[in-house]
Parts: structure tokens; sequence; C-alpha cells
């Protein structure tokens, strides 16, 4: 089974501290044992019957109270080692889920809403952590228990047990029978859960959006219903849960009855003291507390199995090679070539077609196109960011596949068409991808990126915090931090998707000027609409449905074909 294999691979590195609270466990249910025999034996003083052993009821009140005692500190124990394993578990997974989170190609995404992830990272890792923590070991003590009272309950009086031992394929059968719909209603649950995240974690992030399109009713209509969705399902789940509890209690109850109704005439016949059948009644009794905690048992298995298939289904998920995969590339030149390439988004007509390309090294080349061309598609190819489904790339003729994602992705820069910023200082965001750059360093690549101006006029210059993706900054600014961030790392290989689009037709005539000869010194590929930044070109490229086109009617330039 799939689940059983995922949680045991989780909890292997858990093992000892695991085994170690079994064993606590184990401990506590042998000392539960011992109280229905204990509580005979005071019962047979009471009644006068003769114990055989000479035993006192001082005797007999110190031993309930010392194994009362010992019950107590072992579950202490016991609740203070598994709940912290649970917390390390499930810090231990977030950071492994995290890790292989980061590490799945783009395209995985590009499937899926963001509040999947962060359902997995919130929701089901805890579910996960904390059925191995504790449902998942209380087996051991639920079988020893149920086991050991009714050989005790057997050595009483054989008939009686025997009657106990009927009952449990009823309980067996009972929670088969609620577990049919258990398990497709808690898988269901979890899904909603993770709709209702998404729901959130988009809103919020498109609060400009709603606030301008007035849609706030809408949107809190659709949170709305959802959550009762949620509320629904968990409904359903609660009733089944209740229905189980109170069904086994039921006949549990029953059970004792009937044994107090047959135990008469055992009594009237010699064959059972009143004291034994006060043990008898106190092990059935000691049974019964964990058979009716399969109720619940059974539900926080069914929603831990739900969790462990979408995790499993997640971690299954292919990575990208690792980071230091392959042969380091060498210092880039700038050549680049495509050689036959096609590629296509998953679920949509491929974005380019069989496409030849060759870029001089320091070549600055322009790559124009209507909306949906493959423009962008090409700078995410060279960075390996997605993987092309038939041909091959080469810079300098290396094949990229070849080399390890940090020696290549380490010396290509890009500025992306929607910027990417962190909430943190101007200045952490302009030097992310450059490891401790002096201060100059930073100053230069923003005034080469036209920044450093409207920075010195933030309340705090290059240490004011910009907020969650730059939204304390307007359109401009923002894209100019990513601009500077890009400079700053001095690659080889530039990529501008687009990297003058918030400008004013001044600020761009400026930053072209300025830039003009800085990108010389690399090859430049130049993604954009604007026929101002196609002065900067050396040659102007045309893409159409995936492929080059002849010529550029649009914007009057001869295209070359590769």
């Amino acid at each position: 089974m799939k689940e059983v294999r995922t949680l045991l691979a989780f909890a292997l590195p858990y093992r000892g501290r695991l085994a170690l609270g079994a064993g606590l466990m184990v401990a506590e249910s042998a000392l539960a044992l011992a109280v229905p025999w204990l509580g005979g034996k005071l019962a047979a003083v009471f009644l006068q019957t003769p114990t055989g052993d000479g035993t006192t009821p001082q005797t007999l009140f110190l031993a309930m109270l010392a194994v009362l005692a010992a019950q107590a500190l072992l579950k202490y124990g016991n609740i203070d080692l598994l709940g912290g394993t649970a917390e390390r578990l499930a810090a231990d997974l977030k950071i492994r889920l995290y890790d292989h989170l980061q590490a799945l190609p783009l395209g995985f995404f590009h499937q899926r809403r963001q509040g999947d992830a962060l359902a997995l990272l919130t929701h089901d890792v805890y579910v996960v952590s904390g059925y191995l923590g504790g449902a998942a070991l209380g087996v051991v003590p639920l079988l020893l228990t149920v086991g050991g009272a009714l050989v005790c309950m057997f050595r009483i009086q054989g008939s009686l047990a025997l009657l106990a031992l009927i009952l449990i394929p009823l309980f067996y059968l009972l929670i088969k029978v609620c577990g049919r719909r258990m398990r497709p209603l808690a898988r269901e649950l979890q899904e909603e859960h993770a709709r209702a995240i998404a729901i959130a974690q988009e809103n919020l992030g498109m609060l400009p959006a709603i606030k301008t399109f007035t849609r706030e009713e809408e949107e809190s209509e659709r949170y709305r219903n959802q959550i009762e969705q949620v509320v629904r399902l968990s409904a359903r789940e609660r009733r089944l849960n209740a229905a189980l509890g109170p069904g086994i209690q039921l006949l549990a109850g029953a059970a004792i009855v009937l044994v107090l109704w047959l135990a008469q005439g055992a009594i009237h016949h010699g064959s059972l003291a009143p004291s034994q059948l006060v043990s008898f009644l106190l092990y059935g009794q000691l049974m019964t507390r964990p058979i009716a905690g399969l109720a619940d048992l059974y539900g926080q298995t069914q929603r831990a199995r739900g969790a462990l298939g979408r995790l499993a289904e997640v971690l299954a998920e292919e990575p990208e090679p690792s980071w230091d995969q392959g042969k380091p590339m060498p210092s880039i030149r700038g050549g680049i070539e495509f050689r036959g390439v096609t590629f296509a988004y998953p679920g949509r007509a491929p974005a380019l077609k069989r496409l030849d390309l060759r870029i001089a090294p320091g070549e600055t080349i322009a790559i124009t196109g209507p909306n949906g061309a493959g423009k962008s598609t090409i700078g995410h190819l060279i960075l390996r960011l997605h993987e092309p489904s038939e041909g091959g790339i080469f810079i300098d003729g290396v094949d990229i596949t070849t080399v390890s994602l940090r020696s290549l992705r380490g010396q290509i820069g890009i500025v992306p068409q929607h910027v990417l910023l962190f909430h943190a200082t101007v200045r952490d965001n302009i030097a992310y991808g450059r490891p401790e750059p002096t201060q100059e360093e930073v100053e230069a690549a923003a005034k080469a990126a036209r920044a450093h101006d409207f920075i010195l006029q933030l309340p705090q210059g290059y240490d004011t915090w910009i907020g969650d993706r730059g939204v304390r900054l307007s359109g401009g600014q923002q894209q100019r931090l990513a601009l500077a961030r890009a400079l700053l790392k001095d690659p080889p290989i530039l990529i501008l998707d687009e990297a003058t689009a918030m400008f004013d037709p001044e600020g761009e005539r400026e930053f072209l000027k300025e830039c003009r000869e800085l990108l010389r010194r690399r090859t430049v590929l130049l993604i954009t609409h604007r026929p101002a930044s196609l002065e900067l070109a050396d040659r102007v490229l045309r893409l159409k449905d995936g492929a080059m086109a002849g010529a550029d009617e649009e914007d009057g330039v001869t295209v070359p074909v590769a």
C-alpha cells in the first residue's frame, strides 16, 4: 500500500524515539491490567471473602496508588516524548517538502494553484506528524490492552469471556461499514481545505484588482461558499464519527448487561465469586475503552491516509537536476544556439516549433512578435527553467543539459516581464543575485538602472523596506530595481524581457543611452515591443506562432532568418 510505504519512510528517521514511545505505552498498558486485579482483591476484602494471601486493605490501597502514580508518570513522559517527536517530524517534513517544491520545474506549478502547495505545508504535514506521533502508535497499547484483558477474563470465567470475544467481530464490522464512507470523505475534505486556502491566498494577493473592479462582495461570497462547503463536509465526517463511537459503546454496554445477567447464575452455583465478577467487569471496562477509541483512531487514520496520498503524490514528482549535477559550465563568452527546438506548455499548443537560432558572443538581439509567440519562452529555456521536448540548446558549443544548473544560471541574468521582488530592503533586493556586494557596487548598479535617484528619496534610502512583492513602490520603480539586480550580477548573458516597459519615454531614452556601452560587453536578448529599444539591437528577430518570421512588418525592420 502506497500510503503505508510513505508513512514508514517518514517515520524511519525517528524510529528510536517512536520505539521508546511505544515502549512507554506498552508499560502503561501493562500497569493498567493490574488495576482490575487489585480492584477484585479490594472487593474480596470488603465482602470479607478470603483472599488466600493475607493482604490487608492498606496494602491494596497503597499498591493501587503506586500503580496509578506510575501510570501518570509514564503518560507524562510519553506525551512529552511523542509531542516533541511530532513537532520535530513536522518541522523536518516541512523543510523536506519545501526543498522538494523549490526543486520542482516550473511546469509543475503551472498546472496547480499556489494554495495547494501552501495547504500541504500548513495542513497535511500536521495531519501526518500528529498521526505518527500519537494515533499510529496507539494501536500497540490498544492491542495489548484488549488482548491482556481477554486473557485475564478467560482465566476468571471462560464462558463469560467467550461472549466478549464474540463481540470483537461485531466491532470490526461496524468500523468497516463506516470506514467505507469515511476515507473518500476525508480526502474530499482535505481537497476543500486546500481550495479555501488557495482562494484566500489568491484574493489577498489580488486586492488592488478586486478593489478596482469593486468585486469585494463577490469574492467574499466565493470564499464564504468555500468555507461553508468545508463546514458541510466536516459535519458529515463528524456525524460518521458520532455514529461509530456510540455504536461501539452501545455494543460494549449491552455486553456488560448480558454478562451481569449470566453472572448471577454462575455466582449462585459457586463457580464465580463476587470479587471475581468485580475484576471481570473492570477488565471488560478496560477492554471496551480502547475499542470505543477505535472510532477516533479510525477517523484519524483516514485523514492521515488522505494527507499521505497528497504528500506522496507531490514528493513523487521528478525534480530538476540537483544544483551540482553535471560538469561545471566554463566561463561563458556568450554564443547561443538553438537547434530544432520544440517546446509546449502542458495542455497547450507548442510555444516553439523546431526553432533554429544562432547568436554570436557579445551580440544584442531584439526578439519581437505578437503575444504568445514564444518570446519569453526562449529566455526560460536558456535558463533551463523548462526543458525542450525536441532539439537542443548550446552555449559556446556546450550542450546546456550536460552542465550543472548552478554553473549555468550563475552566469545568466534576467529581468522578467513580471517583476519579482522580496519583502526586504532595497539593498537586499538589488544584492539578491550576488553574494556580499559592496555598497558602491549596489549603488553603481542602481545608477545604471536609473533607480538611484528615487531610492535616495525613499524614507530610509537603500535601507527602506519595500513590502511584499515591492508593493510600496510604483511599477516603474519595481522594474528598475529588478534591472539593477540583474546588472549587479554582471552576467555574460543578459535577458531583458520587456525590461523598459514601465519607463516613460524620456527615462527609456536616457536608460538606453547610458546602457549602450554596458550592454555591448555581453550577449543580450532584448525581448520587447517598444521601437526605441530596437535601436540597441544588432539584429531584430520576429517570432510568430513559435517560429521565425521573414520580416517584421509592424516595426519596419527586416528580420534575418537565423
